[in-house]
């Protein structure tokens, strides 16, 4: 794959006067959804288009197109040009600040490699073959298969230009059996995450293991209770942990959001976690390997770095954009991105985990009395304060230092800074969830990640 003919020399059209960003991006789409062993969608389609952001003393000015041919990115770029300097006569900024960044060529990561959608369908079908055969006695199955696939090719007249692709793609299954009177209880699992179809799809054995792991616990949950309201001494697991890294804590340092303000405006440079408690929102690498979800180069042409957020348990920083790294006096972190095309660049998250300790998460269950290990959740909120609720689908109760009985749905509440001061223990091995979206004014992939710990929460009951 080379650089689009289209955008190479156009960077010669851009007003030295101005600061500019021309960006063409294409989304991918592929979902293929089997409801019990009916195909109810099949559905395949692409969104491509130019982009122009430019900024007049910081006034900004965007336009677009889905055209995709010289004369139509030369009207985008005058357009955006236009707007700029229209809004910079008839607005004032007196807070603006503006941070240089180094000027470069971000080189392509990967291909994209387009599958057959029949190929998709069958796969899909040969796992709900499997899910029939060996679990008849399930109420319901779903298999599900998403990807969301983007390719963006950048030129900015300040900072890094560059070619770049995210490909993901994650496969369903989900499970629905009845307790004992007749209440449906259901859980779900997902595969696969950064890559194409055939990277985790050519064969199956990875995907039975998780159906066979994922009938295990439905039935267990359908003979599980209900968990005792109250303030209780829980292990969180990965998932549940990763959760908690993004909405709870997340989404309060996110520049923008702090400066609109978010409880981590006040908090910076305070304790706001246990010691123990270390979170990063990674770039592109996390321990030696390719993280989740790799961005190397955001939409305004920062190479993307790791953003520091909490070190032993001190905020010590936000995630940011440009004009907000100047206005914070950071370092640019290259947190900034837009779904499809048309969309301007708003902060986002990446792939934001809690980092590992020390403890085995055997001696954790063991140093629990009287509490709860809650492995699943399917949503969660929250807000600037950093107050979250998130529901909890699948967990155990501990007793006595041993695992118990498995519990029915659940909500886990609290605020966030406050619950991360208990944390006493941290596993030493990360999960991630490689199917996160975030819905932040507009959709993006994102990846979220936690290692086990122990800790202090509030757990609803019946």
């Amino acid at each position: 794959m080379q650089m689009n003919k289209l955008l190479v020399g156009m960077d010669s059209l851009f007003d030295t006067s101005l600061k500019t960003e021309l960006k063409w991006q294409e989304n991918r789409y592929r979902n293929v959804n089997f409801n019990c062993g009916n195909l109810v969608y099949n559905n395949r389609s692409e969104v491509s288009g130019v982009y122009a952001r430019v900024c007049k003393n910081g006034m900004y000015g965007s336009a677009a197109t889905s055209e995709c041919s010289e004369e139509k990115v030369k009207e985008v770029l005058k357009a955006a040009s236009n707007n700029a300097l229209f809004m910079d006569r008839h607005a004032k900024r007196n807070d603006y600040k503006s941070i240089v960044v180094p000027n470069g060529t971000i080189a392509l990561n990967r291909p994209i490699i387009d599958t057959e959608q029949k190929k998709i369908i069958d796969v899909c079908r040969q796992v709900d073959e499997y899910i029939v055969k060996n679990y008849p006695n399930l109420k319901s199955r779903y298999v599900g298969y998403n990807e969301e696939s983007m390719e963006k090719e950048l030129l900015v007249s300040e900072g890094k230009s560059g070619h770049t692709t995210v490909p993901r793609c994650n496969l369903y299954v989900g499970m629905t059996a009845e307790t004992k009177d007749g209440t449906p209880v259901e859980l779900g699992v997902n595969t696969g995450g950064y890559g194409c179809f055939d990277d985790y799809y050519s064969k199956l054995d990875e995907v039975y293991k998780k159906v066979d792991e994922l009938y295990i616990k439905v039935m267990a949950k359908s003979e599980g209770v209900r968990a005792e309201a109250g303030y209780k001494t829980v292990i969180l697991g990965g998932i549940l942990g990763g959760m908690l890294s993004h909405e709870a804590v997340g989404h309060t340092v996110e520049a923008d959001l702090v400066k609109n303000g978010s409880v981590a405006g006040p908090s910076l440079g305070k304790m706001v976690a246990s010691e123990m408690v270390n979170l990063v929102d990674f770039a592109h690498t996390f321990n030696g390997e390719t993280a989740p979800l790799p961005v190397y180069l955001d939409d305004e042409g920062v190479e993307a770095k790791d953003a520091v957020i909490i070190k032993d348990g001190k905020l010590v920083g936000y995630m940011n954009n440009k004009e907000l790294a100047a206005y914070y006096d950071m370092e640019p972190t290259g947190n900034a991105r837009g779904w499809e095309y048309m969309h301007d660049p708003i902060i986002r998250m990446r792939n934001t985990t809690i980092l590992p300790g020390q403890d085995k998460l055997e001696e954790m269950i063991a140093s629990v009395d009287d509490g709860y290990y809650l492995l699943e959740t399917n949503n969660g909120q929250a807000d600037l304060t950093g107050e979250f609720m998130f529901g909890v689908t699948f967990g155990y109760e501990i007793k006595k230092g041993k695992l118990g009985r498995a519990i029915l749905d659940t909500t886990v509440s609290g605020m966030a800074f406050d619950m991360l001061k208990t944390v006493d223990m941290i596993s030493d091995k990360v999960y991630w969830c490689t199917s996160g979206m975030c819905g932040k004014g507009q959709a993006m992939m994102v990846a979220m990640g936690g290692p086990e710990i122990r800790c202090k929460i509030m757990l609803g009951g019946n």
